[in-house]
């Protein structure tokens, strides 16, 4: 039910370009974004439960995490209680925030600029050697940027469209103005940063060999989540039967043979 709770926080609403429908979203925020804020619901309950000794139910509604997800747009400052402004695709809503094509200019060529601040214009300029662009009228403050979005988009795509996006964010986040390459979904898996710090790794696995996991997220100084293998299916079945139902290894085999229970062999 992940985009049905999207839909109904007004994600959809807020997904996609100006002039088009409401989109889906690509992220399946609803059930890891729920499940993230039961977590902390649970450990807030455990804690509570060491002060007073008291338990208690805990209920969360995915539309009310969702909802949550889409603050910044919905219910900050003078948007609270008003309908949010239509798709605006990949503007940020403020120029020159938006994705840029890269050569080779393939479906995911492309580095989203987010320089949010004055100093972060400064920045960017310095980094494209363009200080004509700091004293140009049209572009010297932040509502003239607003004003002139399509021309200062041009001034910046013309400079990234010479660039690989790995090339344009080395020299724009190397200036300090946050950035990202767009990665595609195949390019994580040898993303250095992922694979640097061991998020993104190969597991060795009895039957199938190496096998590439993800990690766990967040970093602990004083304690570490090491992953394991996973238990093969059925390999436990006997174990848990003897143990919890006495059976005998007479009656499993038997059970196996009529289909009652899988062969682990068959799995391994």
């Amino acid at each position: 039910m992940d985009m049905v709770a999207q839909a109904a926080a007004g994600a959809f609403s807020i997904t996609g370009e100006a002039d088009g429908p409401p989109m889906m979203p690509g992220p399946t925020t609803g059930d890891s974004g729920t499940g993230v804020q039961t977590a902390m619901a649970i450990l807030a309950a455990y804690i509570q439960r060491q002060r007073t000794g008291i338990g208690q139910e805990i209920e969360i509604s995915m539309q009310e995490a969702m909802v949550y997800y889409v603050r910044t747009r919905a219910f900050i400052g003078s948007a609270w209680g008003t309908r949010a402004t239509g798709r605006n695709g990949n503007a940020g809503g403020l120029p020159p925030v938006n994705i840029y094509a890269c050569k080779p200019f393939g479906p995911n060529d492309y580095i989203y600029l987010m320089p949010v601040t004055q100093g972060h214009w400064d920045e960017l300029c310095a980094a494209m050697d363009r200080g004509d662009l700091l004293i140009d009228s049209r572009f010297d403050t932040n509502q003239g940027r607003a004003q002139n979005g399509a021309a200062l988009y041009q001034e910046i795509s013309d400079w990234t469209a010479e660039r690989t996006k790995y090339e344009a964010m080395e020299t724009i986040a190397g200036a300090g103005v946050p950035c990202s390459a767009c990665l595609d979904t195949g390019e994580l898996h040898h993303d250095k940063h992922l694979t640097s710090r061991g998020f993104v790794h190969e597991m060795e696995l009895p039957v199938h060999g190496k096998v590439p996991m993800l990690g766990f997220a967040p970093r602990m100084s004083e304690s570490s989540v090491d992953m394991t293998q996973p238990p093969r299916l059925g390999q436990h079945t006997d174990e848990l039967l003897a143990a919890e139902l006495n059976l005998s290894e007479d009656t499993l085999s038997k059970l196996r043979d009529d289909g009652v229970i899988g062969d682990p062999a068959r799995f391994s």
